[in-house]
């Protein structure tokens, strides 16, 4: 499957954005989604995931409360909602994916993932 993030940008300390990541080239209602970050010289950790059924949801404990991942399967998209934006959440946000047999798989850390969109920047100012 290939995947194309889009939305990253420029906002103010509180501010809120919607990731959007376009999939293609295979069955989406096959995969997990997840979504990633990776801000200057640190690792990519995980923000979010979301099951191939929809309704299973896991989010790391920082953005509990302010990240919401979806996915629209008629659009083949899985979005990342996220409100109340803070300076540390500036990093390059990434999409992946996993085709999973279970319809409730969510994965946890990107071991899980085995597709990757090329990431959108977003940036948060105090």
């Amino acid at each position: 499957v290939q995947l194309q993030a889009s939305g990253g940008g420029l906002v103010q300390d509180g501010g809120s954005l919607r990731l959007s990541c376009a999939a293609s080239g295979n069955t989406f209602s096959d995969y997990a989604l997840g979504w990633f970050r990776q801000a200057p010289g640190q690792e990519r950790e995980f923000v979010a995931s979301v099951s191939r059924s929809g309704p299973v949801t896991y989010y790391a404990d920082s953005v509990k409360g302010r990240f919401t991942i979806s996915r629209d399967s008629a659009k083949n998209t899985v979005y990342l909602q996220i409100n109340s934006l803070k300076p540390e959440d500036t990093a390059v946000y990434y999409c992946a994916a996993r085709r999973a047999y279970n319809l409730d798989f969510v994965g946890r850390q990107a071991a899980d993932f085995d597709s990757w969109g090329q990431g959108t920047q977003v940036t948060v100012s105090s």
